[in-house]
């Protein structure tokens, strides 16, 4: 019998006409930061309501120099959620201030905004809110007690891109969103992001502090009609996104509804297929209305009810060649932040017990309902329920 190839948890969904559209740019002779990328922005800027978004070179460098462009000082606190990538909190403490977190909530993962005002002090200056797996948090007691605290809200929207919440997608209100165009997003530019926002100070200094602090959009220097002199405004980052990025881009975010759409009905099989399965916790909804991004499908192992640990489950599903992520591991109990901060594994409990559970099945646009089913046999088999 022939083995079925391996079965990826993402795979990106690139068209005939991304793919021509990076092969133009090649040959244009123009690869670097140029006028796809500004074509991408004033793309991502209409879908956006009309805020205006700023590409950089990742979701990572977003976050960087949104927090720099908020003048953080040193000790300045920042609170995030710890159900997130590393790049959050890294992103904190390069800009100069301090994580402070507060528990997610066991249904949905997010941040539990109900803890959120009792982790605010004189030394708060942001909100950080993730979006995790592409659902929206409940940002309207956030904004509240950003309005009450003076605070800036910076949402992590590395998973989000295309959710609603409550009928307004999100990027299209609020303070400043960064959002990922990673090729296990659910659009992608191979790396890259964006920052999102219509605060006039914000987009002055992002637009120097992503390259080199010049005092001007520079990617013209260099033709007919553009200057080579220019001014070095504040110290700055090599953060642009290049014209070859880009060009995936402007097919991409066009098709990212129809993604999410695909991506959501994948996610409805999986609930209804699993719903009464004991061994796994699956992500819920919450009351508000909004629209999921599924960006991830993240069920939690029940180890007591499997028979079997979260990783030696993903080595046993790679023997049935699928491939499964680990989305996360709960940032506070990585090794610098817990000698940094004092923090103890049981500082967080809902966080501590699903980043020891959590797991992400393979979901993509292009996926199959004959490779979604491949996955559901070979969780029958794994688990014993066969």
């Amino acid at each position: 019998m022939t083995e079925l190839p391996f079965l990826p948890f993402a795979k990106p969904a690139l068209s005939e006409a991304a793919i021509e559209e990076v092969v133009a740019t090649l040959r244009s002779g123009w690869i670097t930061t140029g006028p796809r990328v500004q074509k991408f922005e004033e793309m991502l800027t209409a879908y956006h309501g009309g805020r205006r978004a700023l590409c950089v070179s990742s979701a990572t460098a977003g976050l960087h120099v949104a927090l720099l462009a908020l003048n953080l000082e040193e000790g300045d606190e920042v609170i995030t959620s710890p159900m997130t990538f590393a790049a959050t909190l890294n992103c904190i403490v390069l800009a100069g201030g301090k994580p402070v977190l507060v528990d997610s909530e066991a249904g949905t993962l997010n941040m539990d905004v109900t803890k959120l005002e009792a982790a605010i002090t004189k030394r708060t200056r942001v909100i950080m809110p993730v979006h995790f797996a592409g659902l929206p948090v409940d940002l309207d007691p956030i904004y509240a007690l950003a309005a009450k605290h003076s605070l800036r809200v910076v949402e992590d929207c590395a998973h989000a891109i295309g959710a609603e919440y409550k009928g307004k997608r999100i990027g299209s209100f609020g303070d400043i969103q960064v959002m990922s165009f990673h090729p296990n997003k659910n659009m992608t530019t191979g790396e890259g992001g964006a920052v999102i926002t219509s605060d006039a100070d914000v987009i002055s200094k992002i637009e120097r502090l992503r390259f080199h602090g010049i005092d001007r959009n520079a990617f013209n220097r260099f033709a007919k009609s553009g200057s080579q002199q220019y001014d070095i405004a504040m110290p700055g980052f090599k953060y642009n996104m290049m014209d070859i990025q880009a060009a995936l881009g402007i097919h991409q975010l066009p098709e990212l509804d129809g993604f999410i759409d695909r991506r959501r009905r994948l996610a409805d099989i999986y609930s209804k297929e699993l719903s009464s399965w004991s061994e796994f916790t699956l992500p819920q909804a919450p009351a508000y209305a909004h629209r999921h991004a599924w960006h991830l499908f993240t069920p939690r192992l029940q180890t007591n009810k499997a028979g079997l640990d979260r990783d030696a489950f993903i080595n046993a599903m790679k023997t049935e060649n699928i491939g499964i992520g680990l989305h996360y591991q709960s940032a506070h109990t990585f090794s610098w932040y817990k000698d940094q901060y004092g923090w103890q594994p049981t500082d967080f409990p809902e966080s501590l017990r699903s980043g020891e559970r959590i797991m992400s099945l393979p979901l993509f646009p292009t996926m199959t309902e004959a490779e979604q089913d491949r996955v559901l046999k070979s969780l029958e088999k794994v688990l014993g329920r066969v």
